[in-house]
């Protein structure tokens, strides 16, 4: 009775915590029209934060955008496709024009593969590079300056495990998550006299849509649900644990379930083993 009593009491310190961390922050979600986008407006939304929710997908993102209003939530829609990296100035522009800053950028839209490196057209590799690397870079630089006039920011990072070890039929994707890593984790150094944080987000298996909408070796949709996917945890369990994460100003979580997530380990101490399971590992 005394534990459970403790837990509901954690539990409230907890959220009153979050609520005072996050409340009339403005939040920043790029790829919000599905999966752990929309899971993570929802979350913020909850916790009082102002939303600025992008994606490509107009009535998707109008969709969300009117379910966070339902709940009573601060959220206004904003068209960006990460794809046009030369839009993106304007589109930190636009954005700080909404609620007149932005304290969270949430770097999250992305698309990933389903294809074997050596059939994949070039075209492909580029498309994924420019949408998931170049993209959240080029978003981040317009936003950038801003935050550091002001002397504060967080910049929350949805990359993947992919971005930690190497997966098959995702080349593209894994060289693209990789350079997030790599450029991030070099931005958290020099950005942080400026008062300005940097949160990566590695998830696992986390059941969206991502390989139903991967692109195949010709650029087409791959159509189909991973096993490993349809078994990992739910969008609004990552949220949590990405908010928490961001609250908690940590550098790096790694979460979701499977094998992928306990790859990452696997990797990092025993890297010949992690190199012969992957050969043989069912990734689809």
């Amino acid at each position: 009775m005394v534990q459970a009593s403790s837990r509901k009491n954690l539990t409230k310190i907890r959220k009153v915590g979050l609520m005072k961390k996050f409340k009339d922050n403005v939040v920043w979600i790029t790829g919000a029209s599905s999966g752990i986008g929309e899971a993570l407006a929802y979350e913020w939304g909850r916790w009082g934060a102002r939303l600025i929710l992008s994606s490509n997908e107009p009535d998707e993102l109008n969709r969300v955008v009117s379910a966070c209003r339902k709940k009573g939530y601060k959220a206004e829609f904003l068209f960006l496709d990460l794809a046009d990296s030369g839009r993106m100035p304007q589109k930190a522009g636009e954005a700080q024009s909404i609620w007149g800053s932005v304290d969270l950028l949430v770097n999250n839209g992305g698309i990933s593969q389903r294809s074997i490196a050596r059939d994949t057209d070039f075209e492909v590799d580029r498309r994924i590079m420019e949408i998931d690397y170049f993209g959240h870079v080029a978003l981040t630089k317009a936003i950038l300056p801003h935050m550091v006039q002001r002397g504060s920011g967080h910049i929350v990072v949805t990359t993947s495990v992919a971005g930690l070890i190497a997966l098959p039929l995702r080349s593209a994707y894994c060289a693209a998550k990789h350079a997030l890593h790599g450029f991030f984790e070099t931005l958290r150094a020099e950005v942080y006299d400026d008062g300005i944080r940097v949160t990566l987000a590695a998830p696992a298996a986390v059941k969206t849509d991502i390989s139903i909408k991967a692109l195949t070796e010709n650029g087409s949709r791959f159509n189909r649900m991973d096993n490993q996917i349809e078994k990992g945890i739910t969008p609004a369990e990552c949220a949590r644990r990405i908010i928490a994460a961001a609250a908690g100003e940590k550098a790096l979580v790694v979460l979701g379930k499977g094998q992928g997530k306990w790859g990452v380990y696997i990797y990092r101490f025993f890297p010949g083993l992690f190199r012969r399971l992957v050969r043989r590992a069912k990734v689809l």
